[in-house]
C-alpha cells in the first residue's frame, strides 16, 4: 500500500507540473490588460475577471496575412510535414533495427558503435552542412529537409527497435523462414505486429517533437504559405523582440497543443509499456 507521504508527494509534484497549463488557461480567457500584468508578475487573478471567449477566434485570425487562411494553412502544412515524419522513422528504424538485430553481415557492430555514436553530435555541428546540401538540392522554402532525414531513422529510436527485435525468439523466425517468408515479410508479419510499444513510443516522440519544431521550419521555409503552426505563433511577436496580446499567444497555443495532449491519451498504455521495455525479464 502506497504511504499518504507518497501520495502527497505525487500531488504536490503534479499540481506544479500542472500550473503553467492552468496560467495559460486562465491568460488565454483574460483582458489584454490583465494578461499583461499577469505576464509582468505583478499580480495573478486565479480566475479570470472578465471571461474573454473572443480571444480564441482572434488569436487564430492573427496567424498570418490573411485572417483564418493563415491557420489553416499552417495547420495543414504542420499536419502533413508530422504525419509523413511519423511514418518515415517507423518504417525506417524498424527495418535499420531488425537489420542489426537479425542479420549478419560483415561490420554489424563497428557499424552499430558509429551508430550510436552519432548520438553525442549536437544538432547545432551539422545544423549549416545540411543547409548547405538542401540548398543545393534545391529544397529551400519546401517541407523536404523536414520530411526527408526521417526516412533515414533516427539512432535513439534504431537502438530501441534493435533492442526490442533482439529479445524475439530465434525459434518464432525459424518458423516462419520454414513457411518460406523471407527478411521483409518476418520484418511486416512477425516484428511489427510484436513491437507496438515501441511503434508507439517512436510515434508520440516524433509527434510531438515535429508538432513543436520551431527551428527547422524556420530556417528551411521562408514564405508564409509553407509556415507551421510553431512558425505562425510568432506572428504574436512585434518589431522590438516583445510578445504582445499575450492572452492572444496563450489561446493559440493551447489550440496548437491540443493534437499533442490528445495523441498522449490515446497511446497512454503502448507509450508506458514502451518505457517499461525491458525492465522486467521472464
Amino acid at each position: 500500500m502506497i504511504s499518504p507521504a507518497v501520495v502527497l508527494a505525487l500531488l504536490l509534484g503534479t499540481l506544479i507540473m500542472a500550473f503553467p497549463f492552468y496560467w495559460m488557461a486562465v491568460t488565454s480567457l483574460s483582458s489584454t490588460a490583465e494578461a499583461s500584468a499577469a505576464a509582468s508578475v505583478r499580480t495573478f487573478n486565479w480566475l479570470p475577471l472578465d471571461l474573454q471567449w473572443s480571444n480564441y477566434p482572434r488569436a487564430l485570425q492573427r496567424m498570418g496575412s490573411k485572417p483564418w487562411t493563415g491557420f489553416l494553412d499552417a495547420l495543414a502544412n504542420t499536419v502533413v510535414i508530422t504525419t509523413l515524419c511519423v511514418v518515415g522513422q517507423v518504417l525506417s528504424c524498424s527495418l535499420v533495427g531488425y537489420a542489426f538485430a537479425r542479420l549478419r553481415w560483415r561490420g554489424r557492430n563497428a557499424a552499430f558503435i558509429v551508430m550510436l555514436a552519432t548520438m553525442m553530435l549536437p544538432a547545432q555541428v551539422t545544423m549549416i552542412p545540411m543547409f548547405i546540401l538542401f540548398r543545393w538540392f534545391g529544397w529551400i522554402d519546401t517541407p523536404l529537409p523536414l520530411i526527408v532525414p526521417a526516412f533515414f531513422g533516427t539512432p535513439f529510436f534504431i537502438f530501441m527497435f534493435r533492442q526490442f527485435f533482439a529479445q524475439i525468439p530465434e525459434a518464432l523466425v525459424e518458423a516462419a523462414r520454414i513457411d518460406g517468408c523471407g527478411h521483409l515479410a518476418i520484418w511486416r508479419r512477425i516484428m511489427l505486429p510484436l513491437c507496438k510499444p515501441v511503434i508507439a513510443i517512436t510515434a508520440v516522440f516524433t509527434f510531438i517533437y515535429v508538432w513543436n519544431d520551431f527551428m527547422g521550419p524556420l530556417i528551411y521555409l521562408h514564405s508564409e504559405e509553407q509556415m507551421t503552426l510553431a512558425v505562425a505563433l510568432n506572428q504574436f511577436q512585434n518589431q522590438y523582440g516583445d510578445f504582445s496580446d499575450m492572452n492572444l499567444l496563450m489561446a493559440a497555443s493551447l489550440v496548437t497543443m491540443i493534437p499533442c495532449i490528445v495523441l498522449f491519451f490515446v497511446a497512454q498504455k503502448q507509450f508506458v509499456g514502451g518505457l517499461t521495455l525491458g525492465a522486467v525479464k521472464g
